[in-house]
Protein backbone atom coordinates (compact mmCIF):
# COMPACT_ATOMS: atom_id res chain seq x y z
CA UNK A 1 0.00 0.00 0.00
CA UNK A 2 2.86 2.37 0.81
CA UNK A 3 4.18 1.92 -2.73
CA UNK A 4 0.87 3.05 -4.22
CA UNK A 5 0.67 6.05 -1.90
CA UNK A 6 4.17 7.09 -3.00
CA UNK A 7 3.12 6.82 -6.64
CA UNK A 8 0.10 9.05 -5.96
CA UNK A 9 2.16 11.66 -4.11
CA UNK A 10 4.88 11.68 -6.75
CA UNK A 11 2.26 12.00 -9.49
CA UNK A 12 0.64 14.98 -7.80
CA UNK A 13 3.99 16.63 -7.08
CA UNK A 14 5.16 16.11 -10.62
CA UNK A 15 1.93 17.47 -12.05
CA UNK A 16 2.07 20.67 -10.00
CA UNK A 17 5.51 21.41 -11.45
CA UNK A 18 4.24 20.44 -14.89
CA UNK A 19 1.21 22.77 -14.60
CA UNK A 20 3.42 25.64 -13.42
CA UNK A 21 5.65 25.21 -16.48
CA UNK A 22 2.58 24.94 -18.74
CA UNK A 23 1.34 28.34 -17.52
CA UNK A 24 4.72 30.08 -17.49
CA UNK A 25 6.20 28.71 -20.72
CA UNK A 26 4.29 28.43 -23.99
CA UNK A 27 5.08 25.68 -26.50
CA UNK A 28 3.33 23.82 -29.31
CA UNK A 29 2.21 20.89 -27.16
CA UNK A 30 0.94 23.00 -24.27
CA UNK A 31 -2.30 21.71 -22.74
CA UNK A 32 -3.11 24.92 -20.86
CA UNK A 33 -2.89 27.36 -23.77
CA UNK A 34 -4.14 24.72 -26.22
CA UNK A 35 -7.42 24.47 -24.32
CA UNK A 36 -7.73 28.27 -24.13
CA UNK A 37 -7.00 28.65 -27.85
CA UNK A 38 -9.58 26.06 -28.93
CA UNK A 39 -12.19 27.51 -26.56
CA UNK A 40 -11.68 31.08 -27.81
CA UNK A 41 -11.82 30.04 -31.48
CA UNK A 42 -15.04 28.05 -31.04
CA UNK A 43 -16.61 30.79 -28.89
CA UNK A 44 -15.78 33.31 -31.64
CA UNK A 45 -17.50 31.03 -34.17
CA UNK A 46 -20.58 31.01 -31.90
CA UNK A 47 -20.60 34.80 -31.85
CA UNK A 48 -20.04 35.23 -35.62
CA UNK A 49 -22.29 32.35 -36.78
CA UNK A 50 -24.97 31.92 -34.08
CA UNK A 51 -27.46 29.15 -34.80
CA UNK A 52 -29.95 30.07 -32.06
CA UNK A 53 -29.89 33.83 -32.57
CA UNK A 54 -32.07 34.53 -29.53
CA UNK A 55 -29.48 32.89 -27.25
CA UNK A 56 -27.26 35.37 -25.42
CA UNK A 57 -23.49 35.28 -25.90
CA UNK A 58 -23.19 34.82 -22.14
CA UNK A 59 -25.90 32.18 -22.18
CA UNK A 60 -27.58 30.51 -19.20
CA UNK A 61 -24.97 28.83 -16.95
CA UNK A 62 -22.09 30.19 -19.08
CA UNK A 63 -19.90 30.84 -16.02
CA UNK A 64 -20.78 27.51 -14.41
CA UNK A 65 -19.73 25.68 -17.58
CA UNK A 66 -16.56 27.74 -17.85
CA UNK A 67 -15.68 26.67 -14.31
CA UNK A 68 -16.39 23.05 -15.24
CA UNK A 69 -14.13 23.48 -18.28
CA UNK A 70 -11.04 24.35 -16.26
CA UNK A 71 -11.89 22.24 -13.23
CA UNK A 72 -12.48 19.04 -15.18
CA UNK A 73 -9.65 19.56 -17.65
CA UNK A 74 -6.86 20.46 -15.23
CA UNK A 75 -7.79 19.45 -11.70
CA UNK A 76 -9.69 16.30 -12.64
CA UNK A 77 -8.37 14.93 -15.94
CA UNK A 78 -4.74 15.92 -15.62
CA UNK A 79 -4.33 15.39 -11.88
CA UNK A 80 -6.67 12.75 -10.54
CA UNK A 81 -6.69 10.61 -13.67
CA UNK A 82 -2.95 10.81 -14.32
CA UNK A 83 -2.24 9.80 -10.74
CA UNK A 84 -4.79 6.99 -10.84
CA UNK A 85 -3.50 5.69 -14.17
CA UNK A 86 0.00 5.49 -12.71
CA UNK A 87 -1.33 3.53 -9.75
CA UNK A 88 -3.44 1.32 -12.03
CA UNK A 89 -0.45 0.51 -14.21
CA UNK A 90 1.60 -0.49 -11.18
CA UNK A 91 -1.27 -2.52 -9.74
CA UNK A 92 -1.77 -4.45 -12.99
CA UNK A 93 1.97 -5.10 -13.18
CA UNK A 94 1.94 -6.44 -9.63
CA UNK A 95 -1.00 -8.75 -10.39
CA UNK A 96 0.67 -10.07 -13.55
CA UNK A 97 3.93 -10.73 -11.69
CA UNK A 98 2.04 -13.06 -9.36
CA UNK A 99 1.51 -15.28 -12.42
CA UNK A 100 5.02 -14.77 -13.76
CA UNK A 101 3.87 -12.35 -16.46
CA UNK A 102 4.73 -8.81 -17.47
CA UNK A 103 2.60 -6.04 -18.96
CA UNK A 104 4.17 -6.41 -22.40
CA UNK A 105 3.46 -10.15 -22.42
CA UNK A 106 -0.33 -9.61 -22.67
CA UNK A 107 -0.15 -7.09 -25.52
CA UNK A 108 -1.78 -8.34 -28.71
CA UNK A 109 0.49 -6.11 -30.79
CA UNK A 110 2.23 -2.74 -30.59
CA UNK A 111 1.10 0.13 -32.79
CA UNK A 112 4.61 1.59 -32.43
CA UNK A 113 5.60 -0.92 -35.11
CA UNK A 114 3.30 0.87 -37.59
CA UNK A 115 3.96 4.12 -39.39
CA UNK A 116 3.18 7.18 -37.25
CA UNK A 117 0.14 8.31 -39.31
CA UNK A 118 -1.34 4.80 -39.29
CA UNK A 119 -0.64 4.34 -35.57
CA UNK A 120 -2.28 7.69 -34.81
CA UNK A 121 -5.31 6.83 -36.97
CA UNK A 122 -5.70 3.40 -35.36
CA UNK A 123 -5.47 4.80 -31.82
CA UNK A 124 -8.06 7.47 -32.67
CA UNK A 125 -10.52 4.94 -34.16
CA UNK A 126 -10.15 2.41 -31.33
CA UNK A 127 -10.43 4.97 -28.54
CA UNK A 128 -13.46 6.66 -30.14
CA UNK A 129 -15.31 3.36 -30.63
CA UNK A 130 -14.69 2.39 -27.01
CA UNK A 131 -15.92 5.76 -25.80
CA UNK A 132 -19.03 5.41 -27.97
CA UNK A 133 -19.82 2.15 -26.20
CA UNK A 134 -19.14 3.64 -22.77
CA UNK A 135 -21.42 6.55 -23.64
CA UNK A 136 -24.23 4.09 -24.38
CA UNK A 137 -23.66 2.44 -21.01
CA UNK A 138 -23.96 5.84 -19.32
CA UNK A 139 -27.48 6.02 -20.71
CA UNK A 140 -28.58 2.45 -20.04
CA UNK A 141 -27.29 1.61 -16.53
CA UNK A 142 -29.27 3.58 -13.87
CA UNK A 143 -26.31 4.44 -11.62
CA UNK A 144 -24.21 5.54 -14.59
CA UNK A 145 -27.13 7.59 -15.88
CA UNK A 146 -27.25 9.42 -12.54
CA UNK A 147 -23.59 10.29 -13.11
CA UNK A 148 -24.23 11.38 -16.70
CA UNK A 149 -27.23 13.58 -15.78
CA UNK A 150 -24.83 16.41 -14.96
CA UNK A 151 -23.89 16.68 -18.61
CA UNK A 152 -27.51 16.57 -19.72
CA UNK A 153 -28.56 19.28 -17.28
CA UNK A 154 -27.48 21.87 -19.88
CA UNK A 155 -30.50 23.94 -20.97
CA UNK A 156 -28.70 26.24 -23.44
CA UNK A 157 -25.90 24.74 -25.50
CA UNK A 158 -22.50 26.37 -25.85
CA UNK A 159 -18.90 25.24 -26.32
CA UNK A 160 -18.09 25.04 -22.59
CA UNK A 161 -21.03 22.66 -22.00
CA UNK A 162 -18.68 20.04 -23.47
CA UNK A 163 -16.89 19.84 -20.11
CA UNK A 164 -19.92 19.93 -17.84
CA UNK A 165 -19.76 16.42 -16.40
CA UNK A 166 -19.59 14.74 -13.00
CA UNK A 167 -16.16 13.85 -11.59
CA UNK A 168 -17.04 10.13 -11.74
CA UNK A 169 -17.76 10.12 -15.47
CA UNK A 170 -14.13 10.22 -16.70
CA UNK A 171 -13.30 7.49 -14.19
CA UNK A 172 -15.72 5.25 -16.08
CA UNK A 173 -14.37 6.29 -19.49
CA UNK A 174 -10.70 5.99 -18.59
CA UNK A 175 -11.08 2.72 -16.72
CA UNK A 176 -12.55 1.03 -19.79
CA UNK A 177 -10.23 2.82 -22.23
CA UNK A 178 -7.18 1.68 -20.28
CA UNK A 179 -7.76 -1.97 -21.20
CA UNK A 180 -7.33 -1.68 -25.00
CA UNK A 181 -4.40 0.69 -24.56
CA UNK A 182 -2.68 -2.09 -22.61
CA UNK A 183 -3.62 -4.71 -25.19
CA UNK A 184 -2.40 -2.78 -28.25
CA UNK A 185 0.59 -1.15 -26.57
CA UNK A 186 3.05 1.30 -28.08
CA UNK A 187 0.84 4.36 -27.60
CA UNK A 188 3.17 7.33 -27.14
CA UNK A 189 2.44 10.65 -25.44
CA UNK A 190 2.52 12.57 -28.71
CA UNK A 191 -0.29 10.39 -30.11
CA UNK A 192 -2.31 10.84 -26.92
CA UNK A 193 -1.80 14.63 -27.10
CA UNK A 194 -2.89 14.87 -30.75
CA UNK A 195 -5.95 12.64 -30.32
CA UNK A 196 -6.90 14.44 -27.10
CA UNK A 197 -6.98 17.84 -28.78
CA UNK A 198 -8.76 16.57 -31.87
CA UNK A 199 -11.43 15.20 -29.52
CA UNK A 200 -11.62 18.50 -27.62
CA UNK A 201 -12.00 20.54 -30.82
CA UNK A 202 -14.77 18.28 -32.17
CA UNK A 203 -16.47 18.15 -28.76
CA UNK A 204 -16.42 21.94 -28.40
CA UNK A 205 -17.98 22.32 -31.85
CA UNK A 206 -20.62 19.66 -31.14
CA UNK A 207 -21.84 21.68 -28.16
CA UNK A 208 -21.38 25.12 -29.73
CA UNK A 209 -24.20 27.38 -30.85
CA UNK A 210 -23.44 26.79 -34.54
CA UNK A 211 -25.77 25.03 -36.99
CA UNK A 212 -23.30 22.92 -38.96
CA UNK A 213 -23.40 19.32 -40.12
CA UNK A 214 -20.33 19.27 -42.47
CA UNK A 215 -22.26 18.04 -45.53
CA UNK A 216 -21.48 14.44 -46.53
CA UNK A 217 -18.88 14.29 -43.74
CA UNK A 218 -21.78 14.18 -41.25
CA UNK A 219 -21.82 10.43 -41.78
CA UNK A 220 -18.27 10.25 -40.42
CA UNK A 221 -17.87 13.08 -37.92
CA UNK A 222 -20.16 14.02 -35.08
CA UNK A 223 -21.56 17.52 -35.56
CA UNK A 224 -23.68 20.20 -33.83
CA UNK A 225 -26.89 19.40 -35.74
CA UNK A 226 -26.59 15.75 -34.78
CA UNK A 227 -25.45 16.17 -31.20
CA UNK A 228 -28.20 18.63 -30.29
CA UNK A 229 -30.66 15.73 -30.58
CA UNK A 230 -28.60 13.73 -28.09
CA UNK A 231 -29.47 16.46 -25.55
CA UNK A 232 -33.15 16.63 -26.51
CA UNK A 233 -35.61 16.30 -23.63
CA UNK A 234 -37.94 14.26 -25.85
CA UNK A 235 -36.34 11.05 -27.09
CA UNK A 236 -37.64 8.42 -29.54
CA UNK A 237 -36.66 5.70 -27.06
CA UNK A 238 -35.83 5.24 -23.39
CA UNK A 239 -32.03 5.31 -23.63
CA UNK A 240 -31.28 8.09 -26.08
CA UNK A 241 -29.71 8.53 -29.52
CA UNK A 242 -26.59 9.87 -31.27
CA UNK A 243 -23.96 8.59 -28.83
CA UNK A 244 -20.98 9.56 -31.00
CA UNK A 245 -18.03 11.33 -29.35
CA UNK A 246 -15.87 12.44 -32.29
CA UNK A 247 -17.25 10.11 -34.95
CA UNK A 248 -20.88 9.70 -36.00
CA UNK A 249 -20.18 6.61 -38.08
CA UNK A 250 -20.85 4.25 -35.16
CA UNK A 251 -24.39 5.61 -34.78
CA UNK A 252 -25.08 5.08 -38.47
CA UNK A 253 -23.60 1.56 -38.39
CA UNK A 254 -25.52 0.47 -35.27
CA UNK A 255 -28.72 2.39 -36.09
CA UNK A 256 -28.67 4.77 -33.13
CA UNK A 257 -28.69 7.87 -35.36
CA UNK A 258 -31.66 10.25 -35.10
CA UNK A 259 -32.02 13.66 -36.75
CA UNK A 260 -35.76 14.08 -37.51
CA UNK A 261 -35.74 17.87 -38.05
CA UNK A 262 -33.41 20.86 -37.89
CA UNK A 263 -33.29 20.79 -34.08
CA UNK A 264 -32.56 24.49 -33.68
CA UNK A 265 -35.22 25.21 -31.06
CA UNK A 266 -35.79 21.87 -29.33
CA UNK A 267 -35.99 21.72 -25.53
CA UNK A 268 -32.91 20.29 -23.84
CA UNK A 269 -32.72 18.30 -20.62
CA UNK A 270 -34.32 15.14 -19.21
CA UNK A 271 -37.65 14.13 -17.65
CA UNK A 272 -36.86 14.47 -13.92
CA UNK A 273 -34.57 17.49 -14.30
CA UNK A 274 -36.57 19.45 -11.70
CA UNK A 275 -35.07 17.16 -9.05
CA UNK A 276 -31.52 17.85 -10.24
CA UNK A 277 -29.52 20.50 -8.30
CA UNK A 278 -28.33 23.72 -9.94
CA UNK A 279 -25.03 24.33 -8.14
CA UNK A 280 -21.66 22.70 -8.73
CA UNK A 281 -21.12 21.03 -5.33
CA UNK A 282 -24.53 19.39 -5.22
CA UNK A 283 -24.17 18.23 -8.81
CA UNK A 284 -20.81 16.60 -7.98
CA UNK A 285 -22.36 14.54 -5.17
CA UNK A 286 -25.73 13.88 -6.82
CA UNK A 287 -24.97 10.25 -7.90
CA UNK A 288 -24.05 9.36 -4.30
CA UNK A 289 -27.31 10.56 -2.78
Amino acid sequence: MEKYIDILLNSYSGYLNYLKNEILYWNWDNYFYGLIAISLVVWLLEIVFPWRKQQAILRKDFWLDLFYLFFNFFLLNLVLLIALSNVTEQFINDILQLFGLELMSIQLFSISELSKPLALFLFFIISDFIQWNVHRLLHTIPFLWNIHKTHHSVKEMGFAAHFRYNWMEPLVYKSVLYIPIILIGGVNLQAVFIVHFITIAIGHLNHANVGWDYGFLKYIFNNPKMHIWHHSKKMPNKYGVNFGISLSVWDYIFKTNYIPTDGRDIELGFDDENEFPNDFIKQEFYPLK
